[in-house]
């Protein structure tokens, strides 16, 4: 029975890919080969020698130390895309939020409580302070189109909107989704003097931290609203709040508030709410599942934060999983031993691939090698895992 640690309250969908005849998921089990997570906090925790892999229910993993995982030979997976409609709704909510005033509305109404019979007379003499514009015929700028993007300017395009769409890194895969009527921009400084709202979907890198500054609100098409449901240091506060003060921004919507920023006029602060909706959190399950399951039983890896994507099939024969340093020679050093163990093995499909400092080396072998063989490739000082799979978990 393989063993799965849960670190959070974790939906029962996890079942549909790791089911109990195979699988012992739950908070006890002392013995991971697995921990499915979503908000813990690991970098403190334990890490049991038996640990192969960590899964991360949701697109972020500040929560996990990934290069101390790299290094002792664990993959830490997330799941990006799964909470991407619940994003993209509340970011389409943000779009209107920014235009008609609705939450100051909102509060505004809440300080007539007292005004009994009053109150409908005193709302249609000051609704006018909260009228704004609608989004029908407006220009939206998304900067960003991967998973959550491509929908949010899809959705664009569905209400109306003018949408123009930068991404010099979009892949085939959301271009071949992304709606013939977005127009594609190459030019970023163009793109922002022509957007009525910006909407930001770009990973948190140190290259883009702050990336939304004092220069780029510069350039800006004067009014335009801003929003950010991707992550919060993406925009520097201070430059915002002053872009805000200047007129130059008309409203900054979004979904990570700090002490910054809560009470700031023209700021609109959502409690983090985009991924807060139950089909995301069973979507992010699922997929954290079947990452676990694929990765222990066939060794493939898609979507890591830590190692290389080695997509793989099902193990039809002996497989050779060697996780390692990315240097020159390690590869020769690993297929050496393989080559001169004596054992006659054939390697009938390999896999190499590197990310940063870390690698992933596949071997495909036409019959099992000895427990000596993958103790000396074990051995290497190189070497952070090897793992030799027959066709089941192991």
């Amino acid at each position: 029975m393989i063993q799965i640690k849960t670190m959070n309250a974790i939906s029962p969908v996890y079942e549909e890919s790791l089911p109990p005849s195979a699988y012992a998921v739950g908070p006890e089990e002392a013995n991971p080969q697995a921990i499915l997570v979503r908000s813990a906090d690991l970098h403190a925790a334990e890490i049991p020698d038996s640990l192969l892999c960590v899964a991360r229910a949701g697109a972020g993993y500040n929560n996990l130390p990934i290069d101390v995982y790299a290094r002792k030979g664990v993959v830490a997976f997330n799941t990006p895309g799964a909470n991407a409609n619940a994003v993209k709704e509340l970011t389409v909510a943000g779009l209107l939020l920014a235009s008609r005033k609705i939450a100051q509305g909102i509060d505004w109404c809440q300080t007539l409580a007292e005004k009994g019979e009053a109150i409908p007379a005193l709302v249609e003499k000051g609704k006018s302070q909260f009228a704004g514009p609608e989004l029908m015929g407006k220009t939206l700028g998304v900067m960003g189109l991967g998973a959550v993007g491509r929908l949010v300017a899809n959705a664009g395009v569905a209400l109306g909107m003018r949408v123009l769409g930068h991404d010099p890194y979009i892949s085939v895969e959301n271009a071949w989704q992304l709606s013939r009527e977005v127009e594609h921009s190459t030019d970023l400084d163009q793109m922002l003097s022509q957007c009525d709202y910006l909407s930001v979907h770009v990973p948190l890198t140190p290259d883009s931290r702050n990336l939304f500054r004092r220069e780029i609100f510069e350039k800006m098409k004067p009014g335009a609203a801003l929003l950010n449901f991707s992550r919060g240091a993406l925009v520097n506060d201070a430059d915002v709040k002053a872009a805000l003060s200047q007129g130059k921004l008309r409203a900054y919507v979004t979904d990570f508030p700090n002490a910054d920023l809560v009470g700031t006029p023209g700021v609109v602060c959502i409690p983090h709410l985009g991924a807060s909706t139950p089909e995301s959190e069973e979507n992010c399950v699922r997929m954290a599942s079947r990452q676990i399951r694929d990765y222990l039983e066939n060794g493939s890896i898609v979507h890591s934060v830590n190692y290389p994507d080695c997509p793989l099939g099902p193990v039809t024969r002996p497989r050779l999983l060697v996780l390692h340093q990315n240097i020159p020679n390690v590869l020769q050093s690993i297929l050496g031993l393989v080559t001169q163990s004596g054992e006659n093995l054939n390697i009938d499909n390999m896999l190499n691939k590197s990310r940063g400092d870390y690698a992933c080396t596949a071997l495909d072998l036409d019959h099992a090698p000895s427990q000596a063989l993958v103790e000396k490739i074990a051995q290497l000082a190189t070497t952070y895992r090897v793992r030799l799979l027959k066709g089941a978990a192991d």
